[in-house]
C-alpha cells in the first residue's frame, strides 16, 4: 500500500512539473494563451524553493569555503549560458545573466556587492558605470575640432551583454553535518564574469581576462532563481530551476581559491604562470575535502 502511495505521489510530481514547463501549450487556442494557468492550477500552485534545514554551528564538524570558476565554454555549464539571443525565443527561456539583470533593473534584487565578502554594496549607478562604455568615433572628434559639437550618431555606447559573460564565480561551503553523517554543499554567492568593458573589444588577449561584475547573496534571491528555469536537454517538459541547478552543484567548476591563513589568497598567487600546476592544486583542494568524508568512515 505504501509503495502504491509513493508511486501516485511521484507521478503527481512529474505531472505538476510537466505543467510548469510550458503551461497550457496543448490547450491554447491562440499563442497568447500559452503559459497561462487555469484558476484551479493557480490555487494548487504553491511551488516554492525547498527550504534549507536549520544547521546548528555545533553540528558542523568540518567546513571549507571555496571559490570556483565556472567556465561557460564547457558543455556541462551551457544551461547557465544559453540562450544569449532572446529575440527569437519564448519569454520562459532566459539565461542566468538575463534573470539577474532583469531583476536588478526592476528592483527585485535590491542588493549587489563588489566582493564576495559583502563588504561594499554597489548602487545602481555604480553598477551601470562598470558595465557601460561610451566612446566617440574618430569622425566625431574631427567634427568636434571643426564645428565644436558632436552628433549623437558618432557617440557609441557599449554594454556588457549575455554573450560577453565568460564564466561565473561561485562561492560555496562544503561542510560535514555530524547529525546527518554526510558532507553537504551550500552555495553562498555568485558573480557573472566578463572582460573589462573598457577593453572588451580589444585585440589584446591580456586585457580580456574575465573579472567579476558584481556579487549577489544567493540565499536572498532563491525565490527568483526558483521561478526562472534552465533548459533540460534530456526532457524539455521538466525544466530545471536555477535554484535547483546551483544548490545541487550541477555544474563543473575549477577551484581558484580556498579560505586560508594567507588572507584567502588565490591559487595563481602562489603558483604563477603554470596552468598545469594550478589545475593540480585545484584538484588537491577538491581531494582534501572529499578525503575528509571518506576518512570519517575508515576504521
Amino acid at each position: 500500500m505504501k509503495i502504491k502511495q509513493l508511486l501516485i505521489t511521484f507521478v503527481g510530481i512529474l505531472a505538476f512539473n510537466s505543467m510548469s514547463a510550458q503551461a497550457n501549450i496543448l490547450n491554447a487556442k491562440i499563442p497568447e494563451e500559452i503559459g497561462m494557468k487555469t484558476e484551479a492550477e493557480l490555487l494548487l500552485d504553491n511551488d516554492k524553493p525547498l527550504e534549507y534545514g536549520y544547521v546548528g554551528d555545533r553540528d558542523i564538524l568540518f567546513s571549507k569555503i571555496i571559490w570556483e570558476n565556472v567556465v561557460l565554454d564547457e558543455r556541462a555549464n551551457f544551461p547557465l549560458y544559453f540562450p544569449i539571443d532572446t529575440n527569437n525565443i519564448g519569454r520562459d527561456r532566459r539565461s542566468l545573466y538575463h534573470v539577474l539583470m532583469d531583476n536588478i533593473n526592476s528592483g527585485m534584487i535590491s542588493k549587489v556587492y563588489s566582493d564576495s565578502y559583502f563588504t561594499n554594496e554597489l548602487t545602481q549607478k555604480d553598477l551601470m558605470a562598470s558595465m557601460t562604455k561610451t566612446d566617440t568615433l574618430d569622425i566625431g572628434y574631427d567634427q568636434f575640432n571643426a564645428d565644436g559639437y558632436i552628433d549623437p550618431e558618432y557617440i557609441v555606447t557599449r554594454n556588457i551583454e549575455a554573450f560577453d559573460i565568460k564564466s561565473y564565480l561561485i562561492k560555496g561551503m562544503w561542510y560535514f553535518d555530524k547529525r546527518q553523517g554526510e558532507m553537504k554543499y551550500r552555495i553562498l554567492a555568485l558573480a557573472p564574469a566578463a572582460p573589462d568593458v573598457n577593453f572588451i573589444d580589444s585585440d589584446d588577449e591580456a586585457n580580456k581576462e574575465p573579472i567579476g561584475l558584481f556579487w549577489v547573496f544567493v540565499p536572498e534571491i532563491r525565490d527568483i532563481l526558483h521561478e526562472s528555469k534552465a533548459f533540460n536537454n534530456k526532457n524539455s517538459a521538466v525544466p530545471i530551476s536555477f535554484d535547483h541547478l546551483l544548490n545541487s552543484h550541477r555544474f563543473h567548476g575549477l577551484i581558484y581559491k580556498e579560505e586560508n591563513v594567507y588572507g584567502d589568497r588565490e591559487v595563481k598567487e602562489y603558483i604563477a604562470e603554470n596552468a598545469l600546476m594550478q589545475l593540480l592544486e585545484s584538484e588537491r583542494i577538491k581531494d582534501k575535502i572529499r578525503n575528509f568524508e571518506q576518512d570519517m568512515w575508515s576504521y
